[in-house]
């Protein structure tokens, strides 16, 4: 049960007057929301595993390209769509995290308008890789032609799954915001939001580089 926010603050600070203590935060003043912020980071956990796992299989297999295109053939062509994807989702962590800075400091209007441009970008970097496999499936290159090209659909959709996923759940999360106000319920749905935001722009990095990268050179 939620208990309330002064009484949180006291507990753990000692001095609900305090602005810099984690626990003066919105989403993590009631027992509720540090609980359920908790419970995310163990799915976090899950989450790593599982793109490991993809991670490791892609490696393995990323040379097996029977008959279709390589890495190389198949990347170098349009070096400018991968990279615009990569500007395009890290710069949208940056207005996440912009969005996170202007909820703690209370101003739901900014927190708002950075999340719907958060949206944007992520509509865009989407928008790119289905671009980008519509591109590769023209050529011929399908999930079917190669080990190589299962891996590479299968880590990197898993990964725009993801993504449809996030915003679809941001999307909700702004109605929320739009109709109740920003208060310790909808900080907390925000913050875990954007933990899982982050999160994906980590493993985009990390496919930028295993996939993209080492595939150009």
């Amino acid at each position: 049960m939620a208990v309330r926010m002064e009484e949180v603050l006291t507990r753990r600070t000692g001095d609900p007057s305090s602005t810099d203590h984690p626990g003066n935060r919105l989403e993590l003043s009631t027992e509720d929301g540090v609980t359920k912020i908790f419970g995310f980071w163990m799915f976090l956990v899950s989450d790593v595993l599982l793109f490991a796992t993809l991670f490791a299989t892609y490696v393995v297999i990323y040379t097996h390209t029977a008959d279709g295109p390589s890495a190389a053939e198949l990347f170098r062509h349009d070096v400018s769509g991968f990279l615009a994807e990569t500007l395009a989702l890290l710069t949208s962590s940056f207005t996440c995290g912009l969005a996170t800075w202007e909820m703690h400091q209370g101003r739901a209007g900014r927190l708002k308008l950075w999340m719907i441009i958060t949206l944007l970008l992520g509509l865009t970097f989407l928008g790119l890789e289905i671009t980008e496999f519509h591109d590769f499936v023209s050529q011929g290159a399908t999930m079917q032609t190669s080990a190589f090209l299962s891996g590479f659909y299968t880590l990197v959709g898993t990964h725009g799954a993801h993504v449809t996923l996030g915003i679809l759940w941001m999307s909700l999360i702004l109605y929320q915001l739009v109709r109740f106000g920003l208060n310790a319920v909808t900080a907390r749905k925000f913050y875990i939001v954007g933990l899982y935001w982050h999160f994906l722009d980590i493993v985009w990095v990390l496919i930028f580089t295993v996939v993209y990268l080492t595939g150009v050179m």
